[in-house]
């Protein structure tokens, strides 16, 4: 496994973006190149099925109560749609953190797991797993990224080396977190039908009985799994999805403060402010004013 080549690649392709700080779209099978050139304050954002390889620096995510560190060589996988928190503890601009950032296809391991015949397995693992990049992980993603450079080979390779990562990830040592995803009746795929349902009415008023009908599970055995697989209880869950949405809606030019109080859910504004300054360490109106 050759870090350092995949570490030049992914900075060739930033310097030609002309991304110091930031996401770098490669434009190949959805793959992302996270390059930060310093340490970083916690940042709040919504993770969706993600893997994530870093090259160089480490990170630090999870939520509020739970946080794993990912240094260089490690993988990320996050099975499920979860808000977190999350910063660069290791980076300075001589040696920025790199990271490549690829999203999970369901469906791909779902078909995958039925040509392998993978048994399913029954648990509620984290949502946030981190493990070594084996050599055989670590050279399909240099493969890919190196199809950045040559988009007629992309079209017909790219397909071919993400069903590769899909399947050294499903049959890796913390596959396990995935394959308990793809069964339909386990309770990760439960709760992440729950998660789905969050995510559709956050704004809405969702007892905790109704998401446990929803996952076909007793309030208090829905409850234990949710926080098992979250970290996080399935009030919070939608408070930080409303704060985010919010957030979005500040920052791309909103009407008013308490207007988007009012859209994303908060029957008071004044609770909004104090809940959006509590999770975003400013007031919504500082989001305001920077997109006016």
């Amino acid at each position: 496994m050759d870090h350092q080549t995949l570490i030049t690649r992914a900075e060739d392709l930033a310097t030609r973006a002309q991304i110091r700080d930031g996401m770098v779209e490669t434009g190949v099978a959805g793959l992302g190149i996270s390059r930060r050139p310093t340490r970083t304050q916690m940042e709040s954002m919504l993770y969706d099925p993600l893997v994530c390889l870093v090259l160089q620096g480490a990170k630090e995510t999870g939520t509020h109560s739970h946080a794993v560190h990912v240094g260089a060589g490690q993988l990320l996988i996050v099975s499920h749609d979860i808000p977190i928190v999350s910063r660069v503890i290791d980076a300075d601009p001589a040696k920025p953190y790199i990271a490549l950032v690829l999203p999970l296809d369901l469906d791909m391991l779902r078909g995958l797991a039925t040509e392998t015949g993978d048994q399913p397995v029954d648990t509620a693992p984290d949502a946030l797993q981190t493990q070594p990049a084996t050599p055989e992980i670590a050279d399909a993603f240099m493969r890919l990224l190196a199809l950045a450079n040559d988009p007629a080979e992309a079209r017909v390779l790219a397909p071919l080396i993400l069903k590769e990562i899909h399947y050294r990830l499903l049959r890796a040592r913390g596959g396990g977190v995935l394959r308990a995803l793809l069964w339909q009746g386990s309770h990760a795929s439960r709760i992440a039908r729950a998660i789905a349902h969050i995510r559709a009415h956050a704004d809405e008023s969702l007892p905790t009985q109704h998401l446990a009908g929803i996952a076909g599970m007793s309030a208090s055995t829905f409850h234990a799994h949710f926080k098992a697989v979250t970290s996080t209880t399935p009030l919070q869950f939608q408070k930080d999805l409303r704060l985010l949405n919010a957030r979005d809606r500040l920052q791309g030019g909103a009407d008013s403060v308490s207007t988007v109080a009012f859209d994303v859910g908060y029957e008071s504004p004044t609770q909004f402010s104090r809940d959006y300054s509590r999770k975003f360490g400013a007031p919504p109106r500082a989001d305001l004013k920077k997109a006016s």
